[in-house]
């Protein structure tokens, strides 16, 4: 099982309007079962969000992040959220 982390560095008071994209992305992409949660900070840098998925096999994840790019009603749902955010990484985890 992996576990990974996309995380975003938000612009200053723009990691709720992010959320919100997120939420609404993961609502459209329940049908590819993928284990998600969204993340925000607690402790960490100020306006972190996490999208946090767990799978069985990377080449899921890759097959989901193709099909998310090529639907337009998930492509809609994300419009614009580039505008919210300064940068960020993906980690990819094994789990152990």
């Amino acid at each position: 099982m992996y576990v990974i982390r996309n995380v975003f560095k938000c612009k200053p008071g723009k990691a709720k309007a992010a959320i919100e994209k997120f939420k609404a992305a993961h609502a459209l992409m329940a049908d590819m079962n993928l284990d998600e949660r969204i993340l925000v900070d607690e402790v960490a840098d100020f306006w972190t969000v996490v999208v946090e998925v767990n799978v069985e096999d990377l080449a899921v994840f890759g097959q989901a992040m193709q099909e998310r790019g090529s639907r337009g009603d998930i492509q809609e749902a994300m419009s614009g959220y580039m505008d919210l955010v300064e940068g960020g990484y993906r980690e990819i985890f094994r789990v152990a």
